[in-house]
């Protein structure tokens, strides 16, 4: 077997029990449920367990079921044969196929359409599937993982999601604190980012200063660790000098880091703004949808603003 090559920093008590409680489910082979807020590292949680586990030397193929378009979801997952649509000019194996006794990572399956959870309930309670416009029956061998940060138990009230799939899905679940919850993982995770990123911007010898740590420590992190990750790199891009002070971070954070930050807010409210959405978009690779839910707003409103602070 190689050897797992997936960092989880984990200094503070909330990440260590997470860790502890990952390294039991490693060494299982019952489909797993990992819930918590955008940018908490859910996708990285899944890979490490996936890497710790028996099935490490076998792959591991993710689908985002929010950003591909439903009808792309099914032949991802199940593959097809010739001729099944317009376009399927050769038979394509689906990720179900190609993971073999490796692990399935289905990111966001809240997004999942009603067919399409059907469908997956049916996998998941047989073991087998047929690839589209097929009539073989296959066996699904592979470890499958959902990811989502959406509360499944108000999903299902509402009928957005079945109640018998989260039932089966939910058999195993780990939920991933937000950053703000683990505070003491904040100056080691920026350190960590900082240590693979500085080489990339060609400032290997970069560093944070104490008020810098201190200011990162205050901040609140909506968007957890992908929003930390990205401004560790703004501080790289921006900064003047090897080491890495609060004016070198984006505004949004030294207003809060700040003790009178209030009124600097108050003067600069639409800068601030600016701020959160680049750093969003960045951080989503520019997927309006999952960018707009992380902010709150509507995709309609992110692409007004898009437009107006030049964010193109």
């Amino acid at each position: 077997m190689t050897a797992p090559n997936i960092a989880w920093v984990a200094e503070d008590p909330a990440s260590r029990r997470l860790l502890e409680i990952a390294e039991k489910l490693a060494d299982t082979s019952t489909t797993l449920l990992i819930t918590g807020e955008s940018g908490t590292g859910k996708d990285q949680l899944a890979r490490w367990i996936h890497e710790h586990g028996p099935r490490r030397d076998a792959p591991l193929l993710k689908i985002d079921c929010a950003s591909l378009p439903a009808e792309l979801v099914e032949s991802e997952l199940f593959g097809h044969e010739r001729g099944a649509f317009t376009g399927a000019v050769a038979r394509k194996p689906g990720r179900l196929e190609l993971a073999q006794t490796g692990t399935i990572v289905l990111d966001e399956i809240a997004a999942l359409t009603p067919g399409m959870q059907a469908k997956l309930l049916r996998v998941l309670e047989e073991r087998t599937f047929e690839r589209l416009g097929g009539t073989e029956t296959l066996r699904m061998e592979a470890r499958l993982m959902a990811l989502t940060n959406t509360d499944m138990g108000k999903a299902v009230e509402t009928g957005r999601f079945r109640e018998d799939l989260f039932f089966r899905l939910n058999v195993l679940a780990i939920h991933v604190p937000p950053l703000r919850e683990r505070v003491a993982d904040i100056a080691p995770l920026a350190s960590h980012f900082l240590s693979r990123l500085a080489p990339v911007h060609c400032k290997t010898d970069a560093s944070f200063d104490s008020k810098a740590f201190e200011m990162l420590q205050h901040y609140g992190w909506p968007g957890n660790v992908r929003e930390l990750k990205n401004a560790v790199e703004h501080a790289l891009v921006f900064g003047k000098q090897s080491l890495l002070s609060p004016e070198d971070f984006p505004e949004i954070l030294r207003a809060v880091g700040n003790e009178h930050g209030l009124t600097g807010m108050l003067r600069s409210l639409e800068d601030l703004e600016r701020e959160a959405i680049e750093l969003t978009l960045e951080g989503t690779h520019y997927k309006i949808g999952r960018a707009a839910d992380i902010l709150g707003i509507s995709r309609k409103t992110l692409l007004e603003k898009r437009k107006k602070y030049r964010l193109i």
